[in-house]
């Protein structure tokens, strides 16, 4: 007798209720066999994140383009932002320039609604005078965090000379992978794309310190987008965000947000143009 009353109380509320997913949030007043939906595997698992990167600045900063980009970054909500380096022109004998540069950067990152994380490139430390001031304002050009399972590696290509990483770095990254064997994933993020460079640039000895995980690799430098598969890897070179840049897109060349959803196959990239994202407005001015 409680079964049956168990049984006529759970169907009572699914018909009040309608069709729930457990863990998704989903309702609805749909509870027959066929419904007007094709399935209901959501795509908003706790353990998807999604974040955006943006790419060169300088090397020939076109105005306003960088800026134009954080304010869509902004609509689009992404988990948080990371770049690849080269926000700054980097003028080594000019404090006073230099100052000048990273406070325009950190006036537009920090109107960002989420986190934003630096990466060091050849125009932000390539030599002893703004190393020193990137070290003042953001602490070491190396480091990692961990996200949902997700371990992010911040490479500094710049651990003199240009162009290559230093075996202090490479120790503390070695460290750091046997502390984070188990991650679902691991992400590298760095300037120069080293797998391109001729010559010992120190990066082979990282990639052999990940060969045994699933990994993926991003960095900028050359303001052209390029795909690689390595070592079974996809490994990204990406375009500009306000960079020098020829604009042609057949050729790689173009300003950019990238978009990364971490998802349980791993990452995949989207290339959003940032002038094809527009808000409610249409870019009308707003009254």
């Amino acid at each position: 007798m409680r079964i049956f009353r168990c049984t006529v109380a759970l169907a009572l509320l699914i018909f009040l209720t309608g069709c729930v997913t457990a863990g998704t949030g989903f309702k609805s007043d749909v509870s027959s066999e066929a419904h007007p939906w094709t399935h209901l595997r959501f795509r908003n698992s706790a353990d998807n994140l999604r974040f955006a990167i943006l790419a060169d600045r300088n090397g020939g900063c076109r105005p306003g383009i960088f800026e134009d980009a954080v304010r869509k970054l902004n609509r689009l909500q992404p988990d948080f932002v990371m770049c690849v380096g080269d926000l700054i022109v980097g003028a080594p004998d000019d404090p006073a320039s230099l100052a000048k540069d990273w406070d325009e950067v950190e006036s537009m990152v920090q109107t960002l609604e989420m986190p934003f994380f630096h990466v060091a490139g050849n125009h932000d430390i390539g030599n002893t005078h703004t190393l020193a001031a990137f070290r003042e304002r953001f602490g070491s050009p190396y480091y990692h965090f961990v996200y949902r399972d997700v371990l992010f590696l911040c490479l500094d290509t710049e651990d003199p000379p240009e162009g290559h990483i230093g075996s202090e770095q490479t120790d503390y990254f070695r460290k750091v992978l046997q502390a984070h064997p188990q991650v679902r994933w691991t992400l590298v993020f760095m300037h120069e794309p080293l797998w391109e460079m001729k010559g010992e640039t120190g990066f082979g000895a990282i990639e052999a310190l990940l060969q045994d995980r699933p990994y993926t690799v991003f960095a900028g430098h050359w303001h052209s987008y390029a795909k690689t598969v390595r070592n079974g890897r996809d490994y990204y070179r990406l375009a500009t965000t306000g960079g020098a840049s020829g604009l042609k897109p057949e050729a790689g060349q173009f300003d950019e947000i990238a978009w990364v959803t971490m998802t349980e196959k791993g990452p995949v990239l989207t290339n959003l143009m940032l002038n094809g994202i527009l808000d409610d407005t249409l870019g009308k001015p707003k009254d």
